[in-house]
């Protein structure tokens, strides 16, 4: 049953108006979400002491939500170093590069290791991983570096980031912004995601064989050179059997991680625990392998330069869903149990209310939530708003009656697609600078095979809510 909205309500909802605004124009939402933050507690209990310590203990609750994902994430970048460091990742690789015989099998080739990688180890340190070693095959068969990077680029933060079955980062996100399992937004996404990799890619691969026939993107036989001497360097900590016994055990483990996830239905914080625990162990085992006696202080080591980029790349995500989780459960858990009888929370309260004074329909809702994400991509992020994205979706879900899971899904594909690191120019950077080409002109040639992709599968959208 719903309630009649009340200041706090419409606070909230201003305060959503007020963070795309700001994306809009690129700035930083931090200091908008804790004042939000800020007001809504003041609002609810008028205590002021309550409301500064309810923006603490708001983002102590963002963290606890986010600190599984965080820390994955830190390790996977941490075992990426070290792999990258001894040699291991270009043992892995170096078996594909026999298939690489055209520039059309290398840009598909590239694109579907990419998206493979980038399932367990996220895009930007698959990158490192893929693009050291495949970039100098791809140049040599005769595809431009500008069309490695777009292959990286949109198989990895496009394609697997935005579904990110694996690690779970991104569908937990905007499932719990969402009030729903993270497993409905999985299995929602699948026929999205394929829709939206598939439109795009094509879309992205006629446009770049028309610029190589024409002459405008040719391979710089000095670019070959200068990526062979890179990719000599720093190499010899490990020998050669060392390597390869590394290069078969790493997947072999990741893929007896996924077999028990589906042998023991594990979701979510399960998953998500299992694949760091193990990315642990290798990470100790090569750094042991690898460094001798310094070995120990080198694991710490690793550790550190993965803590520092999973926090980096999560900071102005907490603020962001700290607000977002006001929403939902999270208020309750700030502030205590001081929203009006009946709420059902802010935004399952709003639902009700809109969907008795302005019934929505699925093509509406539908366009409204790919608009909403790619605004929140805006920030270059693609995580930092997709909470806006969940909590819009549980909004409108509830005005419509049905579609969550769906629109949930369709809000963080177009999001992580924008500002994951496939238009906004600096979120790619890392694809940019391994393929050494220009960020900007990266984004040109990715957006129209993107906006191509988010129109086809927003009209899908409209037949699967």
């Amino acid at each position: 049953m719903g309630i009649d909205l009340t200041v706090l309500h419409w606070v909230y909802l201003l305060f959503i108006f007020i963070i795309i605004a700001v994306m809009i124009m690129r700035r930083d939402t931090t200091l908008v979400c804790i004042i939000g933050i800020f007001l809504l507690g003041l609002l609810a209990t008028s205590s002021l002491t309550t409301a500064l310590g309810g923006v603490f203990n708001s983002l102590i609750y963002a963290i606890t939500q986010l600190l599984g994902t965080i820390l994955v994430i830190s390790v996977i970048v941490a075992m990426s170093h070290v792999m990258t460091k001894t040699g291991i990742n270009d043992v892995m690789i170096s078996p594909f590069s026999k298939f690489i015989k055209t520039p059309t099998l290398a840009f598909w080739v590239i694109g579907f290791l990419m998206m493979v990688v980038s399932l367990f180890f996220w895009p930007t340190p698959a990158v490192a991983l893929l693009g050291v070693v495949l970039l100098p095959v791809a140049l040599r068969v005769g595809l431009p570096a500008i069309g490695a990077a777009i292959a990286m680029n949109l198989f990895g933060h496009g394609i697997a980031l935005s579904g990110d079955y694996i690690i779970q980062g991104a569908p937990k996100l905007t499932a719990d912004a969402a009030g729903i399992p993270v497993s409905d937004v999985m299995v929602a996404s699948v026929p999205l995601v394929i829709i939206m990799g598939a439109v795009t890619t094509v879309a992205a691969f006629i446009l770049l064989k028309r610029d190589i026939k024409r002459g405008a993107l040719v391979v710089d036989a000095a670019e070959i050179k200068e990526l062979d001497r890179k990719t000599s360097r720093g190499k010899e900590t490990l020998s050669r059997k060392s390597k390869v016994l590394f290069a078969v055990l790493i997947p072999v483990l990741l893929l007896l991680d996924v077999t028990g996830m589906i042998l023991f239905h594990l979701q979510g914080g399960d998953a998500t625990a299992l694949i760091g625990g193990t990315i642990i162990f290798i990470l100790m085992a090569i750094s042991l392998a690898a460094h001798k006696n310094k070995g120990l202080e080198k694991i710490t080591e690793y550790l550190i330069e993965g803590f520092q980029f999973g926090f980096k790349v999560f900071g102005p995500v907490i603020p962001i869903a700290a607000f977002f989780y006001m929403g939902d459960s999270g208020f309750q858990a700030v502030f205590g149990n001081v929203l009006p009888a009946h709420s059902e929370g802010i935004v399952n309260d709003l639902g009700f209310a809109l969907a008795h004074v302005a019934p929505l329909n699925t093509e509406v809702a539908a366009g409204t939530l790919t608009i909403v994400g790619a605004i929140t991509g805006l920030d270059g992020s693609g995580f930092s708003g997709i909470s806006l994205a969940g909590s819009i979706a549980h909004l409108f879900a509830t005005a419509i009656g049905s579609g969550i899971d769906t629109l949930t899904a369709l809000g963080q594909i177009a999001a992580i697609w924008v500002g994951g690191g496939t238009l906004v120019p600096w979120a790619l950077i890392p694809a940019a600078a391994i393929c050494n080409v220009d960020a900007f002109e990266l984004a040109r040639r990715n957006l129209l095979p993107v906006i191509i992709g988010l129109v086809v599968t927003t009209i899908a959208a409209m037949f699967l809510i």
